[in-house]
């Protein structure tokens, strides 16, 4: 049926995943001790300035405190004596690689050229780089947003043709006299009565490969008057505001020019041949701002000696990093690390944090260059903790943890450095979450409420209160930490995106470990994703209930299912129904439908059972066709098992007359809306789900409608139904602008995410983000979709991989129904990405036994030889117009598009695994 998605707060399981689409991510502390990070990804900051930085980092664990056993505060502190009279006991200098942004601007110029007859455009960049200008021309009779060629004569010298539809020109060097500036610029000579309507570009920067587009398209300078309007345009367009929001501000200084009126020649003006008038051209000067990204290397040293006559360890910290620093910092007593406050006294500008740590603002040195910070430490303490706050609201770290400087007792003096265990590392940098000028972190607000949560729970559940608690008492302390499990909710929503998933109970490091020290244990299960290396096949499509047997013909493709590496399968809804395809259903314990009888589904999934394969039962639960009329002669009335009565049906469905509550989300308006809140559905769901397991021997569950009803009630439902694999059809629509998918889809995959969310995560979401992506990209050549504003892929699948159900096709979209069919003779391409990428894929029934089962088995069979998995790694090496490329877990490359790549040469060797129309598969030697 058409499709659609909602989420539940678990206190100590979601916390991890929650994803905030474009703000603050959380510092070094902002998860719970229950997770740990072990892989590498690349981070886009947005601080209170609204300037992006990038950082990369890697493993990071959260703090770990003690509670303090002073509390005594001074502004001052010992008088060091000259560090030169003290023996160095520790030395080291972390390096700190940050990314800082560059403001600039691109700057486009329509005027006369030196033939007063003919026109030059100018495109320049005043930001360092090695600028090139990627552009190609539309001609008055295009269609679509393709591009062509320009004629040799406007193809400035040292041009590079790509393919026959663009041209990349190296943007060349000059000194602007007027400003100073070190500007690259390309000059471009247009002559007049030609048929090219408009040139379009984009800019290229070679040093980082980054691309510069307006609002993820292209830039278009129209040379004539009639151009639709369109939000990339460039230049003069009477009637038309060229740059809504923030862009109004750009510089627009239009040079009207003498323009010349020839006439448009009669004829067919689709003909290339026709001569199209550059009518009313104007010359124009725009400014566009631009920033660029750039390494700035920074470090931090870190001393200890030992005074002879205090036996205290001198401490003595500096940077080289400008603006005002705060040190966060506490000390610790053995190798455990737990977090304590020395006592007093402190050094100047000292605050304590939440009674756990202390901040202290480093001073700015003599030579006025970075800061630095001088301290005694008692001789009781093993170690120093920090971390560093910029005065971006951007916070330092190493390697995702708390930097560790060891402090040597009476005991144990070592003279000299520390191991180098940190040479060649990246350092972390996070930037903190800091609402209301607050300047907790969320770690401190989350430890809080959980304790809360965890002593409201004891409460009502302890066997003293049970008895003596009324039955209101215990509701008001339920709605509590509903409310607490709120707030913790909120908080995560505005912390850093989870790109490389954790397990609940352990890292993917030791579950990876595990198996491979101990191969002969079984895979990790966790609930919603099974083992995480499943494959789907979606068995039917649209017409499959036609047959009258499809159980049985299903049956007889159970061993090629398997022989494929297909580990789970979907099979149709298996009540009566209303509809004949499943999807309304009547009386949920009658399972005899028109795919089949009720043995025969019980035969069915035996079958795929002695296979090796776990089959997925697709239940209908957020609507229920009705058997009887009320008096009102509206059909509200259950019968069957389940004789619900009209209090089943939420009370805003305006066409059943229910008396139940409010709907907890969309109405499907085709059939009552079941209202979940009610205490006897949820009883009688969770029973008829139980029995399913039970009877047919379902494995799990593909879930309708999700969006219909509150994540929380899944939650419910699969914890009494325990599911090895379980996924919810969240189907809403992507963002488009004038009629064109907006290149930022954060806001459609958060809402995703947020469904997956309220389940606490015991089920997946089909990845609509992925494929909508997937379709825009394809069909119109546009492969820089592919990669989000932080270089990760742009679904569900770059948030929370583990979660993330990814498909091209399915009975709604594609089959007889075709309500978003995929691309048209590019669905290899879209399998070469989803079964090469992580998540869970999804391959459609129809795709497989077709002329595409080849390739796709191909394509399966490298995701199992490579061990390719829902939280494998993705390094993006190209998202460009006509290519994107990929490496996954380093063992896999990948490319897509008809644009060029090859995995990058070195120590690993690679060799071509499949190759297909527009696509290219690689393997690791």
């Amino acid at each position: 049926m058409s499709i659609s998605t909602t989420l539940s707060f678990d206190p100590l399981f979601s916390f991890n995943h929650c994803v905030n689409r474009e703000r603050e991510p959380s510092i070094h502390s902002s998860k719970p001790k229950l997770f740990s990070r072990t892989s590498s990804s690349t981070l886009t900051l947005f601080n209170s300035s609204s300037n992006n930085c990038t950082y990369n980092f890697a493993s990071w664990k959260p703090h770990k405190f003690h509670t303090p056993k002073f509390e005594a505060f001074a502004t001052n502190t010992d008088t060091l004596e000259s560090l030169q009279s003290f023996d160095v006991l520790f030395d080291q200098t972390f390096p700190i690689n940050r990314t800082e942004l560059v403001e600039g601007k691109i700057y486009v110029r329509l005027d006369h050229g030196k033939d007063l007859g003919n026109w030059e455009l100018t495109v320049g960049c005043n930001l360092t780089g090695k600028w090139i200008l990627h552009w190609g021309v539309s001609h008055v009779d295009d269609v679509g947003s393709e591009w062509d060629q320009p004629p040799r004569d406007m193809i400035p010298p040292g041009s590079v043709p790509i393919k026959d539809y663009a041209i990349e020109t190296p943007m060349l060097k000059s000194l602007s006299s007027a400003e100073g500036d070190a500007l690259h610029e390309v000059k471009i000579d247009i002559k007049p009565n030609t048929d090219i309507s408009a040139i379009n570009f984009v800019l290229k920067d070679e040093e980082t490969g980054a691309w510069y587009q307006h609002k993820g398209r292209d830039f278009k300078v129209p040379l004539v008057n009639y151009l639709k309007e369109d939000a990339n345009i460039i230049g003069p367009k009477k009637g038309f505001s060229l740059w809504p929001g923030a862009l109004g501000q750009i510089s627009n200084i239009l040079l009207k020019s003498d323009a010349t009126h020839d006439k448009v020649q009669d004829g067919n003006t689709g003909s290339r041949t026709t001569q199209v008038e550059n009518s009313e051209l104007e010359g124009f000067y725009i400014e566009l701002p631009i920033t660029k990204e750039i390494i700035v290397n920074n470090s931090i040293n870190v001393s200890i000696r030992k005074c002879a006559e205090t036996a205290k360890n001198n401490l003595y910290l500096e940077t080289d990093i400008p603006g005002d620093i705060l040190l966060h910092w506490g000390v610790c007593r053995d190798d455990l690390r737990w977090w304590e406050i020395p006592p007093a006294p402190h050094p100047p500008e000292t605050i304590a944090f939440k009674d756990r740590a202390l901040r202290t603002k480093l001073q700015s040195r003599d030579n006025g260059v970075g800061s630095s910070l001088q301290h005694s430490l008692g001789e009781e303490f093993s170690g120093f903790l920090f971390v560093l706050k910029l005065n971006d609201g951007t916070w330092i770290n190493d390697m995702g943890d708390d930097f560790y400087i060891p402090l040597p007792r009476s005991s144990s003096l070592t003279i000299g450095k520390r191991d180098d265990q940190f040479e060649g590392v990246q350092r972390e940098v996070t930037e903190v979450t800091e609402e209301s000028g607050q300047e907790e972190s969320a770690s401190t607000f989350t430890d809080e409420i959980i304790n809360e949560i965890r002593h409201l729970v004891t409460d009502i559940s302890s066997e003293k209160n049970r008895k003596t608690k009324s039955k209101e008492a215990q509701e008001s302390i339920l709605q509590e930490i509903e409310k607490l499990a709120a707030e913790a909710y909120s908080i995560f929503r505005s912390s850093v995106p989870t790109f490389s998933e954790e397990t609940i109970v352990e890292s993917e490091a030791a579950v990876e470990s595990k198996t491979l020290i101990f191969p002969e244990l079984p895979p990790q299960i966790s609930s919603g994703t099974g083992t995480g290396y499943e494959i789907l096949c979606q068995g039917f499509n649209w017409e499959s209930h036609k047959s009258g047997r499809w159980y049985m013909e299903l049956k007889e493709k159970a061993a090629e299912l398997a022989s494929f590496g297909i580990t789970v399968i979907w099979l149709p809804p298996p009540t009566e129904s209303v509809s004949p395809e499943g999807y309304m259903p009547k009386d949920l314990y009658n399972l005899n439908s028109r795919y089949g009888t009720i043995d025969q589904l019980k035969d069915v999934v035996k079958c795929f059972h002695e296979v090796g394969i776990k089959v997925l039962g697709d239940v209908v639960l957020n609507h229920r066709c009705a058997h009887y009329k009320n008096p009102n002669g509206i059909w509200n009335l259950f019968g069957g098992r389940l004789n619900w009565d009209d209090r089943a049906i939420v009370a805003d469905d305006p066409h059943f007359q229910g008396r139940g509550n409010k709907s907890s989300g969309d109405n499907f308006h085709a059939a009552p809306n079941i209202d979940h809140s009610q205490e006897f559905v949820r009883k009688d769901l969770k029973e008829w789900l139980l029995w399913l397991r039970r009877e047919i021997g379902y494995d799990g569950w593909r879930l309708d409608f999700v969006r219909g009803f509150w994540g929380g009630y899944v939650k419910d439902y699969l914890e009494a139904s325990e599911p090895y694999f379980a996924v919810g059809e969240y189907w809403d629509s992507l963002s488009y602008t004038y009629g064109e998918m907006d290149h930022n889809q954060d806001a459609h995959r958060q809402r995703i995410v947020d469904w997956i969310n309220a389940t606490g995560g015991t089920a997946g979401a089909f990845d609509v983000t992925t494929k909508g992506i997937l379709h825009s990209a394809l069909e119109r050549c546009e492969y820089w979709r592919l990669s989000d504003q932080k270089g990760k892929p742009p679904g569900v699948l770059g948030w929370w991989p583990s979660r993330a159900v990814t498909f091209i096709e399915n009975h709604d979209t594609g089959s007889t129904q075709g309500h978003w069919r995929f691309p048209s003779g590019k669905e290899m391409q879209g399998y070469a990405y989803t079964l090469t990428h992580p998540g869970t894929p999804s391959v459609f029934y129809d795709h497989l036994f077709s002329q595409y089962k080849t390739e796709i088995s191909t394509l399966l069979s490298i995701r199992k030889r490579n061990k390719i998995h829902c939280r494998s790694t993705v390094k993006i090496c190209k998202a460009e117009r006509d290519v994107y490329a990929a490496l996954i877990d380093e063992k896999v490359a990948m490319k897509i598009g008809p644009g060029q790549f090859e995995p990058p040469s070195g120590s690993q060797k690679w060799s071509s695994a499949l190759e297909g129309r527009d696509y290219k598969i690689w393997e690791a030697s």
